[in-house]
């Protein structure tokens, strides 16, 4: 995002690309202006934070007019740099690396893996949704310049020695799938997603606070 914009709040920051998901099938479907009730309704974000949400880029909409669908989109797709290819590389094809390589962010035209690495010779060289695997020992040396991302899908004993090898090499953002809790510099972002600690939260919550 722009640095005038850098101040957001992270809450509202991870909102947006769920607005933006939800203004691209509005545009296609031919819709030109939405509501805050309307996407409030959409996306499960109450109106009241979507309009918070809003206020932080100025003045989106108009009272009673409700938001135009072709603007919104348009502001948006700058604001989270939609026309920029962000290439990322995967590091652990085991399963979950495996469906990830085979997806390669179809429906997304802005994000796409370049690269994958593992350590089990039989996988090297291969390729997987037009990925190549390479070594990870490989993996200063090949990684581009313009990478700065990586999902990693390693087994949970390794992944902090992994993420201190990808730190190394230049990586600024991890995607961490595994359930251990990463040690990295202040200027490197992770963000965790445990999926069974998700699936745990979700039955929680369907018990304790249902619908």
């Amino acid at each position: 995002m722009k640095s005038e914009q850098a101040k957001i709040p992270q809450a509202t920051a991870k909102r947006l690309p769920l607005y933006y998901r939800f203004l691209e099938n509005l545009q296609a479907s031919g819709k030109q202006r939405v509501s805050s009730t309307e996407l409030s309704e959409a996306v499960k974000v109450d109106s009241a934070t979507i309009r918070r949400d809003f206020s932080y880029f100025g003045a989106l909409g108009k009272k009673g007019y409700g938001y135009n669908v072709s603007y919104l989109l348009s502001f948006f797709r700058e604001t989270l740099n939609q026309d920029e290819l962000t290439k990322v590389i995967l590091v652990g094809v085991g399963n979950l690396g495996t469906a990830f390589l085979h997806y390669n962010f179809s429906k997304n035209n802005n994000t796409q893996i370049v690269m994958a690495f593992d350590v089990v010779e039989e996988k090297i060289g291969q390729e997987m949704g037009d990925v190549t695997i390479h070594h990870f020992d490989t993996l200063k040396e090949k990684l581009p310049d313009d990478v700065t991302v990586a999902i990693l899908t390693v087994p949970a004993n390794a992944a902090q020695n992994i993420a201190d090898k990808l730190v190394e090499a230049g990586i600024q953002g991890i995607l961490n799938f595994t359930p251990a809790r990463l040690s990295v510099p202040d200027y490197v972002r992770v963000h965790h997603i445990d999926l069974s600690v998700e699936l745990q939260s979700l039955v929680y919550f369907l018990k304790h606070y249902p619908v």
